[in-house]
C-alpha cells in the first residue's frame, strides 16, 4: 500500500544508478500505486549517513545500505558502512543486494519479477542490459568506451558535463516512459553530449601532461587542476598495456582518488580496488573504486599510497595487507 507522502527515490549519480532509479519507480508506481520523486546521491552523502533521509520516505538504489529505506537494492561489495549495518540487513520483499551483479537493474527486475510478480518491458530489459556494459566496463574495446555513440553511451558521456544536479532527475523521469533512443535525443542530452565530446577530446590530448610516473603496470595521474579535462579510459588509450590507473580529479564533492584496472589488460594479480578503497573511506567494486578524502593533501598522498600498494602487488614485491 502506497504511503501518504510521495516516496522519494535515491540514486547513485551515474548511467546504473539513473536507470536503477527509472525502473524502481514505476514498478512501485505499476504495482503500488505509489508517488515518487528522485534525487541523486554520491559518496560525500555518506558524511552524515546517521541522519540521512530522516526527514522522508526513501528508498535507494545502487548506493549504501540504510537500515530506514522502505527499498534498498544495491550491487556494491562495500555497501555496508559499519558492521553494525551489514548486522542489520536482512534480504527481504523490499531489500536486496547482490554483489555479483554487474549493474544494480537487471537485480532489480529479477527481485520484482520473483516478489510482486512484475514482468518487464522490452525496453527496461534493454536498459539493464547496458548498465551492465557501462557500469561493468564489459566494452567490446577502448575505443567504443571512449567514441561510442549507442544511446545508452551517449547519455553516460553527457552525464559527466550534467548543469546541475536536478537535471538528472529529469533523465531519470524520462527514463520511466521513454526509450533509451528517445532520452539521447533529447536536446539537453545532446548539448551535454556535444559538450562532453569535446571534452574528451581535450582530454586524451592534455592525459600526457598529467602523469605523475608509471611503473610495473600502473600508472599515477594528477588531473587536478580545473584546466585540465578528464576521460575516465585515457590511461588505457594512451597505454594499452597498463593494468592499473590511479588518479586525482575534481568533482563537485571536491578532490576524488580514482583507480581501475584495465578492462582491456586485466592484472593477474590483482586486488579487490573497492576493498582497498575502503580502508581509505570509499568503496567501489573489485575492478574500480573511488574516495573524497577532506583535503588535497590528502587526497594526493592517497592517490600514491594506493598507486604503490597496486604496483606491489602487480610487481609481486608483496601482498599488501
Amino acid at each position: 500500500m502506497a504511503g501518504s507522502s510521495p516516496l522519494r527515490i535515491y540514486y547513485h549519480r551515474d548511467f546504473d544508478g539513473c536507470v536503477s532509479g527509472a525502473i524502481l519507480a514505476s514498478i512501485l508506481i505499476d504495482t503500488f500505486g505509489e508517488r515518487v520523486e528522485w534525487r541523486s546521491v554520491n559518496y560525500d552523502q555518506r558524511r552524515n549517513w546517521e541522519t540521512f533521509g530522516s526527514d522522508s520516505r526513501f528508498a535507494i538504489v545502487d548506493f549504501h545500505f540504510h537500515p530506514k529505506a522502505e527499498y534498498w537494492f544495491d550491487h556494491h561489495p562495500t555497501t555496508f558502512l559499519t558492521p553494525e549495518l551489514r548486522e542489520a540487513y536482512k534480504p527481504s520483499e523490499r531489500w536486496a543486494w547482490d554483489e555479483t551483479s554487474p549493474s544494480c537493474p537487471p537485480m532489480i527486475l529479477a527481485h520484482a519479477k520473483e516478489h510482486w510478480r512484475y514482468v518487464a518491458s522490452e525496453r527496461f530489459e534493454n536498459m539493464a542490459y547496458w548498465s551492465n556494459i557501462v557500469d561493468a566496463a564489459q566494452y567490446t574495446s577502448c575505443e567504443q568506451a571512449i567514441f561510442g555513440e549507442e544511446p545508452a553511451l551517449r547519455i553516460t558521456r553527457a552525464l559527466t558535463v550534467a548543469p546541475s544536479l536536478e537535471w538528472t532527475d529529469t533523465l531519470v523521469e524520462a527514463m520511466t516512459c521513454q526509450s533509451l533512443e528517445q532520452v539521447a535525443e533529447r536536446e539537453s542530452v545532446e548539448l551535454a553530449h556535444q559538450r562532453a565530446s569535446r571534452n574528451r577530446d581535450k582530454a586524451l590530448e592534455q592525459f600526457p601532461s598529467t602523469v605523475e610516473w608509471m611503473r610495473d603496470g600502473v600508472l599515477l595521474f594528477d588531473a587536478s587542476s580545473g584546466k585540465v579535462r578528464r576521460e575516465r579510459f585515457a590511461p588505457f588509450y594512451h597505454h594499452p598495456e597498463l593494468e592499473y590507473a590511479v588518479g586525482v580529479i575534481p568533482t563537485r564533492s571536491g578532490l576524488h582518488v580514482t583507480c581501475g584496472e584495465n578492462p582491456w589488460n586485466k592484472p593477474a594479480q590483482g586486488l579487490h580496488v573497492g576493498e582497498l578503497m575502503e580502508k581509505y573511506g570509499g568503496g567501489g567494486h573489485r575492478a574500480v573504486g573511488g574516495v573524497n578524502p577532506a583535503s588535497i593533501e590528502q587526497t594526493k598522498t592517497i592517490a600514491f599510497e594506493i598507486a604503490e600498494i597496486l604496483r606491489s602487488a602487480v610487481s609481486g614485491e608483496s601482498t599488501p595487507t
